[in-house]
């Protein structure tokens, strides 16, 4: 079981980064020998995330047993080696949904249920779950939310009585806050990072560590001026600057501001030096690698970065696999409804179109695969886009006018993707997707064997139509093969047309599996084929 738990807090504003600043201490403990599990804990009711906005809450992250859950666990996967579960997501919904239907059972033995002691009991079991079910050394928990938003009380005061009951030696609190720049004044200000730990305090949780989000490095000065009003020791007011290049040069900058060491020395880890250096290539390519990869993004929800984070980290890890950058370049698919795609995409170097629900923007899609299959454009399709380039190929290489999705045109003569036989009479949209890792047996001799190396994988899925089998023969016969099954109700899972560069797409989410030091074979290898186009284009 594990012993040394770090609380991870956040105030002043949302959206500071806790999650990357968690996944990327997971990272320098990690590169010191340790292992390290993660946890977020969301202070929303919902459930999960699964039926949230994108544009309110960003992707939802997929694990391999099929929980939907906050995208901060797509970093902590990126940034570490810890493998997660539903376990390792928590929500205001899951504890009050447990704790009613235990009091709904009889078990609490007719006594009055409370916040406290029940939904903080409730809260310190899940934490303890993770602890027990992990040989991790250390565990990073991050709270969702702000200090001082009603919802997170209950959360500040079982990770209090967590420190107490556990023992302060092996409990670490670290509050992420902010330091903002008022440029009227030319000048930094403290006083929002003050008021939050004094919050904090009064709470009853006394930081350990405070993580200043801020412009610039915070002057020596400014350090002692935190250090004192906050109660912390001086190389404990840590600078968390902002981050331009890539995320992935975090955990160089914490780690030069000494944070593994102090987290170290005041849990009594045992630590060895390590080499740092291919962490540091990996900065470096994304940086300064000499090549670059232009690619297209067709999408739904681009207005908003976190809607497709891991889609978009995967990308980077496919530049690389390959020694190169990638420029990402967005377009919103409904904008290749109303021009024509060459207009467009004429300067890309590959096209990938994502997952999403619904009918908005999807003709756009079916535009610009049609675009890269005639025009032999490195193509890559995920989810709805696996969905999206058969409709398109069924139409105009098949020749079925109106061939269509029954998410999209439940009348249509074609239904080439249609909805699975078991989500039929499903009522409920929460946790009823397809989800999680399933298992897929790759054609041999396809790009899809050749990008693996190997015949059966698993990847982690979440959706709820599939590609019709009753046209898999009339796609075949000119020229789309299925090249990946799940034998498991001999479900379509990657389709290909070999007479083509590269042009590959999937039903599963490979971007949930892609690592900056392991990219997805299917994104290396597609980055490769736009890197290949980008040649050819220059003859």
């Amino acid at each position: 079981m594990i012993e040394k738990t770090i609380f991870v807090t956040g105030g002043v504003c949302s959206s500071l980064g806790k999650g990357v600043a968690a996944a990327s201490l997971g990272c320098l403990l990690e590169s010191s020998g340790l292992r390290v599990t993660l946890q977020k804990i969301d202070p929303y009711l919902n459930v999960d995330p699964g039926t949230m906005n994108p544009y309110q809450h960003g992707e939802v992250y997929v694990t391999d047993d099929g929980a939907e859950t906050d995208l901060d666990l797509g970093y902590y996967e990126r940034f570490t080696s810890a493998p997660l579960s539903r376990d390792n997501s928590v929500t205001t919904g899951r504890v009050y949904q447990a704790v009613i239907e235990r009091e709904r059972h009889g078990e609490y033995l007719g006594q009055t249920v409370q916040v406290i002691p029940h939904i903080t009991n409730e809260i310190k079991s899940r934490i303890l779950t993770v602890a027990r079910n992990t040989d991790a050394d250390v565990q990073l928990c991050e709270i969702g939310g702000t200090v001082g938003d009603i919802e997170s009380v209950p959360f500040l005061e079982a990770i209090r009585q967590y420190g107490q009951e556990r023992g302060r030696e092996n409990v670490i609190y670290i509050h992420l806050t902010l330091i903002p720049y008022i440029g009227v004044a030319g000048e930094m200000k403290t006083k929002p990072t003050q008021h939050s730990v004094k919050e904090l305090r009064e709470i009853g949780i006394m930081p350990d560590i405070l993580l200043c989000r801020t412009r610039s490095p915070l002057p020596k000065d400014m350090k002692e001026k935190i250090a004192l009003f906050c109660n912390v020791a001086p190389r404990a007011v840590i600078s968390a600057v902002d981050i331009q290049s890539t995320i992935y040069e975090i955990p160089s900058w914490l780690r030069q501001e000494g944070l593994d060491r102090i987290v170290v020395e005041k849990l009594g880890l045992k630590a060895h030096e390590h080499d740092w250096s291919p962490w540091q290539k990996i900065v470096d390519t994304i940086k300064s690698a000499p090549r670059c990869a232009r690619i297209a993004v067709i999408g739904k929800y681009m207005e908003l970065q976190d809607a497709y984070r891991s889609l978009f980290e995967a990308i980077i890890h496919g530049g690389i696999g390959n020694d190169s950058r990638v420029e990402i370049v967005k377009f919103d698919a409904e904008d290749l409804e109303q021009r024509p795609a060459g207009e467009i995409l004429a300067d890309v170097d590959g096209i990938l179109v994502p997952g999403g629900f619904g009918m908005r923007g999807i003709e756009g899609k079916i535009q610009a695969i049609r675009y890269a299959r005639e025009n032999r454009i490195p193509f890559f399709g995920i989810c709805l886009g696996l969905q999206c380039c058969v409709i398109e190929f069924t139409r105009n290489a098949c020749g079925l006018a109106g061939a269509n999705s029954t998410e999209f045109d439940p009348k249509t003569s074609h239904p080439v993707v249609s909805l699975l036989a078991e989500q039929r009479d499903i009522v409920d949209m929460g946790g009823t997707l397809r989800l999680g890792a399933w298992p897929c047996t790759v054609k041999p001799s396809s790009r899809a064997q050749s990008a693996y190396g190997q015949d059966e994988i698993m990847e982690r899925h979440r959706h709820r139509y599939e590609v019709n089998n009753a046209y898999i023969e009339q796609m075949q016969e000119h020229g789309m093969i299925v090249s990946g099954i799940c034998p498991q109700g001999n479900l379509v899972e990657m389709v290909e047309i070999p007479d083509h560069p590269w042009f590959v797409a999937c039903q599963f989410h490979p971007e949930f599996k892609s690592r900056p030091r392991n990219p997805h074979p299917l994104f290396r290898d597609f980055v490769r084929a736009a890197l290949e186009y980008q040649t050819r284009k220059k003859k």
